[in-house]
């Protein structure tokens, strides 16, 4: 299955979470709602969940193996680092001016 397209969305309050993601499987399958969470050893993914009537929060959709979860965090990292990068010139150009 391959990673067609990632939308990155930051969220700009402060706390762990740093940033909503979609992704699309294929050109035809979109997950909404990846979450990116700031964590004490590094960021990873939280995939979009619901909260039971008892409280707890279980996945709506999820990776079945570790290797496609290992490498859907990678791509999805990936493309947010890669929106950060691309907002720090524009960062230091408004504090220039």
């Amino acid at each position: 299955m391959d990673i067609s397209e990632v939308r990155v969305r930051k969220v700009s309050q402060a706390g762990k979470l740093k940033a909503y993601v979609t992704v699309t499987f294929d050109n035809q399958f979109v997950v909404h709602n990846i979450k990116i969470i700031e964590g004490r050893e590094g960021d990873f993914i939280a995939m979009p969940s619901r909260q039971l009537a008892n409280g707890e929060f279980k996945d709506v959709a999820h990776p079945i193996s570790s290797d496609f979860r290992d490498h859907l965090q990678q791509v999805v990292m990936d493309a947010y680092d890669s929106e950060e990068a691309q907002e720090a010139p524009q960062a230091a150009e408004k504090k220039e001016l």
